[in-house]
């Protein structure tokens, strides 16, 4: 076992440095992973960008990254779950399982969550950017042979995405707008794929992502900066959409969402931003469920399941690799929609 592990480390807004830092050393109920793949999240590029978003900002250097998959170095874990050599894929997200929202089965709302790569708490939670993370066992899941750890960090945003349809219920049957195309919209429109919608139609302003959405099972894709009239159709409450997954966070795409969605239709918020103007007359009007959704729980588990079996496709998400010494340019080309989706780090080289 090394004694030394090398990290992406943030130090600050624009400040990305790849680093030698001593290994953490395990304890009882621990593992040792060697991460072989990381994604770069949208939450990672507002740590570079910003140095945080809204009241989260970095105040320490901290090792981002919370989307990984690699192998089983070293473990103690006297249930024999998983094993030296095993492949797994590393939930994230660590509650406390004491709070008052874990005592509910809340977990995504733990009050003392450790996600990582995390700024929201002080000191941060390092994350997973890194070739070897010390981490305890039970967050380790493993993966079969025949799936590739590429694929396998994709479960943690493909959980965020399970969680996201749950909140509008059952997608069976129903016309669902997907509204945002960028990695967590194309994972969404796979979910309502495999869950059976009947109708999926993605809308976004670059034709190079709504590509990908056609791949990852879209029915219909709409350029809403170039051809918005298309949207016009939908608006008219019998060929309303029965939910919205908006993806975004764009005043725009909410402001359409509502408009096009059915009386007693449900629009599910998925992306994130700030304060935003929003037609509550029209929410009122049109009796819409409005719902927000945060993180997963369980979801990580069965997405992790959905990729290994095959039955969600991830690799049309997979456009660019970088190896790690090169984190600066894979976080800008991660920035760019015109041609990138999901970018990610090989740890290996």
């Amino acid at each position: 076992m090394p004694d030394t592990m090398t990290v992406c480390r943030l130090h600050g807004q624009d400040d990305l440095r790849v680093e030698e830092l001593p290994l953490d050393q395990p304890t009882a109920g621990m593992a040792i992973v060697r991460i072989a793949r990381g994604g770069i999240c949208g939450s990672d590029l507002h740590y570079y960008l910003h140095g945080g978003f809204g009241p989260v900002r970095v105040k320490e250097p901290i090792i981002l990254g919370h989307e990984i998959a690699g192998s089983v170095e070293w473990v103690d874990d006297p249930s024999g779950t998983i094993k030296a050599g095993d492949r797994v894929t590393v939930n994230p997200s660590q509650p406390c399982l004491s709070c008052h929202f874990c005592k509910r089965e809340e977990f995504q709302h733990c009050m003392s969550m450790r996600f990582l790569g995390s700024a929201r708490t002080m000191p941060h939670v390092q994350g997973g950017f890194r070739t070897h993370l010390t981490i305890p066992a039970k967050q380790c899941v493993t993966i079969s042979e025949t799936t590739s750890l590429a694929s396998a960090a994709c479960a943690e945003p493909l959980a965020v995405c399970l969680h996201a349809a749950r909140q509008a219920s059952d997608l069976h049957g129903q016309r669902v707008l997907v509204t945002g195309a960028g990695p967590i919209g194309a994972l969404c429109i796979a979910v309502a794929a495999h869950q059976g919608a009947q109708m999926i139609v993605a809308t976004d302003i670059s034709d190079f992502t709504l590509e990908t959405a056609a791949r990852m099972g879209a029915s219909a894709t709409v350029n809403v900066a170039t051809s918005p009239s298309r949207m016009d159709r939908f608006k008219t409450p019998p060929k309303g959409f029965d939910v919205v997954l908006e993806c975004s966070a764009a005043p725009e795409a909410i402001a359409m969402a509502i408009e096009c969605v059915r009386p007693r239709g449900t629009i599910v918020q998925v992306g994130v931003a700030g304060s935003l103007p929003i037609p509550i007359n029209a929410v009122v009007g049109k009796e819409i469920t409005f719902r927000g959704t945060h993180r997963f729980h369980p979801e990580f588990a069965d997405a992790v399941a959905l990729i290994d079996q095959r039955s969600v496709d991830v690799e049309p998400l997979l456009t660019h690799t970088f190896p790690m010494r090169d984190a600066q340019e894979a976080f800008r080309v991660a920035l760019d929609r015109s041609k990138a989706l999901k970018v990610q780090l090989d740890m290996d080289s």
